[in-house]
């Protein structure tokens, strides 16, 4: 899904268009940020794509919502 990470109030938000819905992002998987899951207020979680740690925020990017059941059943399968 298309996502629009930008930076409000001193904290970083991901607005989805597709779901006109705006939240903060509580933690972030990497330090940098991207190349990791994020997680949302609402509880979503979303997989950032890597990109340099110096990308200029507001920025687009593709994020696929990321499911824990996911990465257990891929877990199970290695």
């Amino acid at each position: 899904m298309k996502v629009t990470i930008r930076r409000t109030c001193n904290r970083l938000s991901a607005y989805m268009p597709k779901l006109d819905l705006e939240e903060p992002i509580l933690t972030m998987e990497s330090e940098k940020m991207w190349g990791g899951i994020v997680l949302l207020a609402s509880g979503m979680r979303l997989a950032l794509p890597d990109l340099p740690q110096d990308t200029r925020l507001p920025v687009t990017v593709e994020a696929p919502r990321y499911r824990m059941e996911e990465q257990s059943v891929f877990q199970q399968r290695t």
